[in-house]
């Protein structure tokens, strides 16, 4: 079976690659003749662990290739992958879908045999069936299916998350469809995958409901975070109670500075969107929404506040700017709220970052870029954990308290123990716990799950 993936930004990209991966001949096409140039030189546009590998290895085994030839790759393609970018419209919040359907016309033109269009972008309800009437319009002989098949990759754990999916959705509207949807993840469905098969309808929705699940639960943990710092509870034992019900789950239940990335806030924003035109507006997306934009701003209070309330003339080390460990991705990252309040606020701020600082330094001005993170706390007035990357939880504290010029550290993602921090002579501020000082009595809590075990 021969795949064409148009678009190869972060969905087209993971999945035309694991999709050589399983053994199929692979072709990823894109407008962008320097991106092509730069993968055909096996240079990776983005970061995500495992990607590099893959791509070098199927691409040696002639199963990948690049190339900016649409016609070319759709001629021959029993399954055609729409993955093209369908950013959020400034204008109502809905994805745009001008290069979207730019590319449904040019693979309608370029149809020469059966093929499958499959829908990986993430589209309104309504768009796949539209798809079949554009294609249909355009090149009335064409032989041809649609299915509508979200994709629900997490950025840092694509890779796994593509071989090894919770389930596979696909929408599709005939028999012939849904078999060559089946051949299409057979290689995924033998290592036990669940493919489910429904509507065009249901397939878009399940996507939005399940985006805005989450991060309504992410801003629901951030607010009960905020009530148990007001009296005087632990929000890790909150959650982990709470988690313990078999019916909720642990999951997404983690306080913090805000979701951001390319999928939350935009899918949120596009079923508040849809909903609204609808005539069914969901009061619960609403409040999410505004909840974590809130959050942010919020965040950046907090962190002036532990600093006596005022930052004026102080320089701050703040360790993690990408929305996410794993990605350099930076859309919507809650450091691109926090560090200009910060810089507004009258702080100097050094940063560092594993991944992200090349796509933030274009977003975020007058930061002073570090080599790593004890650069950027030496001397510094407090240290602040936007980012949750591997390399920040095993710090040497010792160190960091010698580098420090005050021994304040804001940890907005709760990756220390409170009883370290103040063993080491830190003033720790977290979330949703109390903060802890130095010479201060310490704070007991009848269970101390989170002291155990950062």
């Amino acid at each position: 079976m021969q795949i064409a993936v148009i678009g190869t930004g972060y969905v087209g990209l993971v999945s035309g690659v694991c999709f050589s991966e399983f053994g199929f001949r692979v072709i990823c096409v894109d407008k962008d003749s320097d991106k092509i140039g730069r993968l055909q030189q096996l240079i990776m546009p983005i970061y995500e662990p495992g990607l590099e590998k893959l791509v070098e290895s199927n691409s040696k085994a002639g199963r990948l290739s690049f190339t900016t030839d649409l016609p070319k790759a759709v001629a021959s393609a029993d399954v055609v992958l729409l993955a093209v970018g369908t950013p959020q419209s400034e204008k109502d919040g809905m994805p745009d879908l001008t290069a979207h359907n730019a590319a449904v016309r040019d693979v309608a033109a370029s149809l020469k045999q059966y093929s499958i269009i499959v829908t990986k972008s993430t589209v309104p309800v309504g768009t796949n069936r539209n798809i079949a009437k554009m294609i249909s319009q355009a090149n009335p002989g064409a032989d041809f299916d649609v299915a509508s098949n979200p994709e629900f990759l997490r950025e840092g754990m694509a890779v796994e998350d593509f071989m090894s999916p919770d389930r596979i959705v696909a929408g599709v509207d005939s028999k012939r469809a849904r078999d060559r949807m089946a051949k299409l993840y057979e290689p995924v469905c033998l290592n036990g995958a669940q493919m489910f098969f429904t509507t065009y309808e249901s397939a878009e929705v399940i996507k939005y409901a399940a985006n805005s699940l989450l991060a309504a639960r992410i801003a629901y943990i951030n607010e009960i975070a905020d009530f148990c710092e007001k009296t005087g509870a632990n929000v890790r034992d909150v959650a982990k109670g709470v988690g313990m019900d078999h019916r909720i789950g642990s999951k997404f239940l983690n306080p913090g500075p805000g979701y951001g990335g390319s999928c939350f806030p935009k899918d949120t924003m596009a079923l508040k969107s849809m909903a609204e035109q609808s005539g069914a507006p969901i009061s619960i997306v609403n409040a999410a929404i505004a909840s974590n934009e809130a959050r942010k701003t919020r965040m950046a209070d907090k962190i002036i506040a532990s600093m006596s309330g005022s930052a004026k003339g102080k320089t701050i080390a703040v360790l993690g700017v990408t929305f996410k460990p794993g990605t350099d991705d930076m859309r919507e990252s809650a450091s691109l709220t926090i560090i200009p309040a910060l810089i507004k606020a009258g702080a100097t701020v050094r940063a560092y970052d594993p991944e992200g600082m090349k796509e933030a330094a274009k977003m975020i001005q007058n930061v002073a870029w570090c080599d790593d993170a004890y650069k950027a706390m030496d001397g510094a007035d407090a240290l602040v954990i936007l980012t949750e990357w591997n390399e920040f939880r095993s710090l040497e504290l010792k160190k960091v308290k010698s580098l420090l010029r005050t021994p304040l550290v804001v940890d907005l993602r709760n990756i220390y123990k409170r009883q370290d921090m103040q063993h080491h002579g830190f003033h720790y501020v977290s979330v949703g716990r109390q903060d802890v000082k130095p010479g201060e009595p310490w704070i007991a809590d009848l269970n101390i799950d989170d002291e155990k075990a950062a």
